[in-house]
């Protein structure tokens, strides 16, 4: 049996102080080639699991804040197609006045035809304005509902508007418009549908300033909360360097 080897204190004290240097260097080295100073729940339980919490709130909001994104294009689009509306509404407006200054019968019933025919694309606009399946102006529009926090508490809903003909209460030319009667009732119907129209694009450009409102909070908190997320686990690579500097030297 060989001979046990006697250590002097000095020197298991120096033996435990060179290991414990060493295993401080291959830390300091794991750091520097990660990046984390918190790899695993081992590291720093605390730290590694309210980094976890952050980074999974942060993912949950990054989907919602793609819904919101598309939320505000399918409002831009129920504006544009509202916008679109409008000019047509006012050609036809134009027309109606056009019609009532000509006595000619012949021509008003020309100008009754043209009338049909733009509320046959105004119709269509309105069916046309559809954004990925939702349209919030045809005829039957749809409702949209927009979810802005992870525990969807915090939600906006935008309420279609009906915006073709028959939600804008405007009929085709009646009586081919021989009658100054039947052009003053379209006239009304039509200055009536315009003060709707107004009013549905202030509301639906309301609706998207609160969206983009909401997308850029939403987009700030994910950078935070990623950011929060960061500073719990990821290693200061100039202070690491500079600790494995110093572990090298108190090594030798």
């Amino acid at each position: 049996m060989a001979d046990s080897i006697n250590l002097s204190g000095a020197t298991r004290t120096n033996l435990l102080a060179l290991q414990g240097t060493t295993n401080l260097i291959s830390r300091t080295q794991e750091r520097l080639s990660t990046g984390l100073k918190v790899g695993s729940a081992i590291d720093d339980a605390i730290s590694f699991f309210q980094a976890s919490s952050l980074r999974d709130r942060a993912s949950d909001l990054d989907v919602l804040k793609d819904s919101i994104d598309q939320g505000i294009s399918s409002v831009e689009t129920a504006i544009s197609g509202i916008e679109a509306i409008t000019d047509l509404v006012n050609q036809m407006k134009g027309i109606a006045l056009g019609a009532k200054s000509d006595a000619n019968t012949t021509n008003r019933s020309k100008s009754a035809v043209q009338f049909n025919d733009l509320m046959l694309q105004l119709n269509n606009l309105s069916n046309d304005s559809s954004y990925k399946g939702t349209n919030l102006v045809k005829g039957s529009p749809a409702n949209l509902k927009i979810t802005f926090s992870e525990d969807g508490s915090s939600t906006l809903t935008i309420s279609g508007i009906a915006s073709d003909s028959s939600g804008l209460s405007i009929a085709t030319a009646a009586s081919n418009w021989n009658a100054d009667g039947n052009i003053d009732t379209a006239i009304n119907d039509l200055d009536s549908a315009l003060s709707t129209l107004r009013t549905s694009a202030f509301t639906m450009g309301t609706n998207a300033s609160v969206l983009s409102l909401r997308l850029d909070f939403t987009t700030n908190l994910v950078n935070s909360l990623e950011e929060g997320a960061s500073k719990l686990v990821i290693a200061d690579l100039n202070e690491e360097s500079a600790n494995l500097l110093t572990l090298q030297t108190r090594q030798q």
